[in-house]
C-alpha cells in the first residue's frame, strides 16, 4: 500500500504569479487525479517548527528567512540567497516551505515506523536549498530533513534525484556522510543551472564513493536515460543496500520543459518509475519515499505526476484525459492541453536522433563506475 501526503498549506509556497515554481502545478495535479476517480485519502502533515529545520540548516539562515517572510527588512538579503529572481521575498514563504518540509519528514516517519513501504508526498523536492542559502526556487531542504530523520533512526538511506537539475543542496549536506548515498542524473552543468554535479564530485572522508553524479548531454532521449539510470542505480543500491530510498521525482527532463534540454516522454517517465520500484523492492526492502520537484511545462508536468501516482497506487494508466479537466485548464491557461494522458504522436520527430549523445552518456557512466569501483571493493 502507498500512503499519500498532502496539505493545502503547500499552496502558501507561492513565489509570485510569473514565477515558474508555481502552486498551479499542484492544483492541476490534484484536480486531475480527482477527475480520474483516484481516491487519495491523503495524510495531512503539520508544518515543521523553525527549530526542527536546524537539523540541516544554520540558525542564522532560518532566522533570516522567517523574518523576511514576516515582512521584516534584512540588512543583506543576498547573503542568504534571498531577494533574487529565483528566490524572491514573498510574505508567507517560510510558512509554506515549513508545511512542505513537514510533509516530507512525515513520509520518512511513516517508513521508519513501519506504517507503509511506499509514500508519495504530493509536494516538496526542494533539493537546491543549502544549509545557509536559498537557491534555485528552494528555501528549506525538505529532502535533507527527511533523510536526516531516517539516519537519526539508525538507517542507511539512498537518495535518487531524477530532476533535470543537479541535486546540489542534498549532496552538500551529506557529502561526508557514510550513511547516505546520493545519486543525481541531470543535464550537464556545462549548460544548465546550478553548474555542478560533475563526475569527480564523489564525496569526502567516510562518504567517499557515496556521492554519484551522472551529467547527461543535452537531447538525451528516454531509452538512453533509462539505460544509464538502471545500470548505475542497480549497481549502487546492490552494493549499498539501504534501509530506504528517497526519490526526487522532478518532471523537468520532459522534452517540452522550457528550462532544460533533455528529451524524456511521459512513457519514459512511467517506465522509469517502474524501473525504480523494481530496484527498490530488490535492494531496499521496498521502502521508498517519492516527492515532486521541478517541472515547468504546465501541459506535461501534471500528467507526469499523475502517472507517478497511478503507478505507486497500483492503478492502471488510462489513455485519455478527462475532458472536463482538459477543457477547464486549457481555458484557464490559454493553451491547448493534449487529449491523452501520455504524449500524443512522436515528440522526437522534429529533432534527429544523435548517436554522439548516446556515446557521451555511456562514456560518462563507464567513467563513473570505473572511479567508484576501487572504493566499493
Amino acid at each position: 500500500m502507498c500512503r499519500v501526503i498532502h496539505s493545502p498549506e503547500y499552496g502558501r509556497y507561492d513565489l509570485g504569479p510569473e514565477h515558474p515554481f508555481s502552486p498551479v502545478r499542484g492544483r492541476m495535479l490534484l484536480e486531475l487525479l480527482e477527475a480520474l476517480g483516484v481516491e487519495l485519502d491523503p495524510v495531512r502533515p503539520e508544518p515543521l517548527p523553525p527549530e526542527a529545520l536546524l537539523a540541516v540548516h544554520e540558525k542564522a539562515y532560518v532566522d533570516a528567512v522567517e523574518a523576511a517572510s514576516r515582512g521584516e527588512s534584512l540588512d543583506d538579503p543576498g547573503r542568504w540567497g534571498l531577494g533574487t529572481a529565483d528566490n524572491p521575498i514573498v510574505p508567507g514563504m517560510a510558512e509554506g516551505a515549513r508545511a512542505i518540509a513537514g510533509g516530507t519528514v512525515l513520509g520518512a516517519r511513516l517508513l521508519v515506523e513501519g506504517e507503509t513501504r511506499r509514500v508519495l508526498q504530493l509536494g516538496g523536492g526542494l533539493h537546491h536549498a543549502r544549509p545557509a542559502m536559498a537557491s534555485g526556487f528552494c528555501l528549506y531542504n525538505d529532502l535533507a530533513l527527511a533523510i536526516h530523520e531516517m539516519v537519526s533512526a539508525g538507517w542507511h538511506v539512498a537518495y535518487i534525484d531524477i530532476d533535470v537539475h543537479h541535486g546540489d543542496g542534498v549532496q552538500e549536506i551529506f557529502y561526508g556522510s557514510d550513511r547516505v548515498l546520493t545519486l543525481s542524473l541531470h543535464e550537464t552543468g556545462e549548460y544548465l543551472f546550478p553548474g555542478t554535479g560533475w563526475l569527480h564530485e564523489m564525496g569526502r572522508g567516510m562518504g567517499r564513493g557515496l556521492t554519484l553524479n551522472l551529467p547527461l548531454e543535452p537531447f538525451t532521449e528516454g531509452d538512453t536515460y533509462r539505460e544509464v539510470l538502471v545500470e548505475i542505480a542497480d549497481a549502487a543500491l546492490s552494493w549499498f543496500r539501504p534501509d530506504a530510498v528517497v526519490v526526487q521525482a522532478g518532471a523537468d527532463a520532459h522534452f517540452s520543459d522550457p528550462l532544460a534540454d533533455l528529451m524524456l516522454t511521459t512513457r519514459d517517465y512511467e517506465a522509469i518509475y517502474r524501473d525504480l520500484l523494481r530496484i527498490v523492492d530488490r535492494t531496499a526492502h521496498g521502502r521508498v519515499l517519492f516527492t515532486l520537484g521541478g517541472g515547468y511545462s504546465l501541459a506535461a508536468t501534471p500528467r507526469i505526476w499523475a502517472i507517478l501516482a497511478l503507478v505507486l497506487l497500483g492503478l492502471p494508466v488510462p489513455e485519455r484525459l478527462p475532458e472536463a479537466w482538459r477543457t477547464r485548464w486549457s481555458e484557464r491557461l490559454g493553451i491547448e492541453l493534449p487529449e491523452t494522458l501520455h504524449d500524443p504522436g512522436n515528440p522526437y520527430e522534429p529533432i534527429p536522433r544523435r548517436p554522439e549523445v548516446l556515446r557521451a552518456d555511456r562514456e560518462a557512466l563507464r567513467r563513473l563506475l570505473d572511479a567508484v569501483a576501487p572504493i566499493w571493493l
